[in-house]
């Protein structure tokens, strides 16, 4: 008889003292991610081993789980005697796991969720943890009917009615801060679409290489994939439904990469003059760098990462990409010498992209918008100096944030008057994704990832 592993979309998955090893990679990640390190890195290493079947499970349950963690901890919080704030982080992590399976995972049967919740408690914090966590998670269920989703802020009788800016931050699970500052600058309807968008499952996006859209479309509809039309970008194409992209012939055979539109858009509106030499100068994971080597004659792709290089590298082998040549430099000190256009897609605080990294908008402070802003400045002037005279240089971020956008090309200008803001020719983008001749894409508005991005045109020496 198959053990059940609680998640029954998946295949049976060995499991390690009564616990699946999906949900024990599900609890590492958590403590990989309060120890400091990125959600793709350690989720990547923690589901290695698994099969193809539980790491999307596993992916579904600590994504979704991070989306929703403000929710969560506010219907814990009632049902934890004394809060969640007595609680070892570790065993709140547990409950947040526990609770998101039994409410929003209908793969998962709520004894399964339960019970693996408990052992895998027991496991890592002993048996009085295990109790704590099995009376918890026991009255979680009972009351599933009554807890209000989107939940509503507690309010004493006779209290005024709750801010709204809390209610909004409460409802879809981000930090008041962030949300306070998008009301500021956007309304709170505009703000409401853009948290939704932020909790939506982020898309597949693939970009043909070596072929046209048709001819993709038709390989992927031949090996059984559903696709569909992609917002301002006619031939990127988008993949549906629960497929492996590495199992497909046409990723073995080097035929697509994936890339959001937001990041397509950056290289459309740069508008590489053909036969260009440019410097990607923040180059992984390097899409970036696939896309301007269609039209320029070299691209030089640099990061300061050795390992980041070398996925990059590993990708551009498998698309068997021509004249694209990787360097491992910091941009703050590009050894090359002047090229015709330079790509810098600097660090930010990636508010664009919270539909795909949902741990970001929890471990973001508001100091690290000061923080960003100076490496930001220190890149953009290093990269000007190895533009020649007459060249290119496109600053881009998939942040949403002023400082790390327009506040950043403003200042730039004022400091340099030898270079110009330059609209990309006409056609190069949607003019839906222009805004002063700037490149703005925004996840409420577009269906996209957030991008921003400034053509500045170097006039004299």
């Amino acid at each position: 008889m198959t053990e059940d592993t609680g998640h029954q979309s998946g295949p049976a998955t060995a499991a390690r003292g009564g616990v699946t090893d999906a949900r024990v990679a599900a609890a590492d990640t958590c403590a990989d991610l309060r120890a400091g390190e990125l959600l793709d890195s350690s989720f990547e290493r923690r589901v290695e081993s698994l099969d193809a079947r539980d790491r999307r499970w596993t992916q579904e349950l600590l994504y979704g789980m991070l989306r929703r963690r403000a929710w969560l901890d506010s219907a814990l919080s009632e049902r934890v005697r004394g809060g969640l704030a007595r609680l070892d982080p570790d065993l709140t992590d547990i409950l947040r796991l526990g609770v998101y399976q039994l409410l929003f995972m209908r793969s998962v049967p709520p004894y399964a969720a339960i019970a693996q919740s408990v052992e895998l408690a027991k496991r890592r914090h002993g048996l009085g943890a295990s109790k704590l966590v099995n009376a918890v998670l026991r009255r979680v269920d009972r009351e599933r009917e009554t807890i209000p989703f989107p939940p509503v802020p507690r309010v004493e009788s006779g209290a005024p009615r709750p801010d709204p800016i809390d209610a909004l931050a409460l409802s879809h699970s981000h930090p008041r801060w962030l949300v306070a500052r998008w009301v500021a600058r956007w309304g709170a309807e505009d703000t409401e679409r853009l948290l939704a968008a932020n909790n939506a499952e982020a898309p597949i996006i693939v970009r043909p290489f070596g072929l046209v859209r048709e001819q993709l479309e038709a390989m992927l509809e031949s090996a059984g994939v559903h696709v569909e039309d992609v917002p301002l970008v006619r031939d990127s194409i988008r993949v549906t439904g629960n497929v492996s992209l590495a199992e497909l012939g046409a990723y073995r055979q080097g035929l697509f990469f994936v890339q959001d539109p937001g990041a397509t858009l950056v290289t459309r509106y740069a508008a590489i003059a053909p036969g260009s030499t440019v410097a990607d100068l923040c180059a992984a994971p390097g899409g970036k760098a696939l896309e301007l080597s269609r039209t320029a004659g070299v691209v030089i792709a640099a990061d300061r990462s050795f390992q980041r290089l070398t996925r990059l590298l590993t990708n551009f082998r498998r698309v068997e990409a021509r004249a694209i040549y990787a360097l491992v430099a910091d941009a703050r000190e590009p050894a090359i010498a002047p090229v015709d256009a330079v790509l810098i897609d600097v660090p930010c605080t990636g508010t664009g992209t919270f539909r795909r990294h949902p741990d970001a908008r929890w471990r973001l402070k508001v100091s690290d918008l000061a923080v960003m802003g100076a490496l930001q400045r220190s890149i953009i002037r290093a990269a000007a100096s190895v533009v020649r005279p007459g060249g290119l240089m496109i600053y881009s971020t998939c942040s949403l944030e002023p400082e790390e956008n327009d506040a950043q090309v403003e200042s730039f200008l004022a400091e340099n008057p030898e270079w110009v803001l330059e609209p990309p020719p006409d056609g190069a983008v949607p003019a839906a994704a222009l805004d002063a001749g700037r490149l703005r894409v925004l996840p409420q508005r577009h269906s996209t990832d957030g991008a921003f991005a400034a053509r500045l045109r170097r006039t004299r020496g």
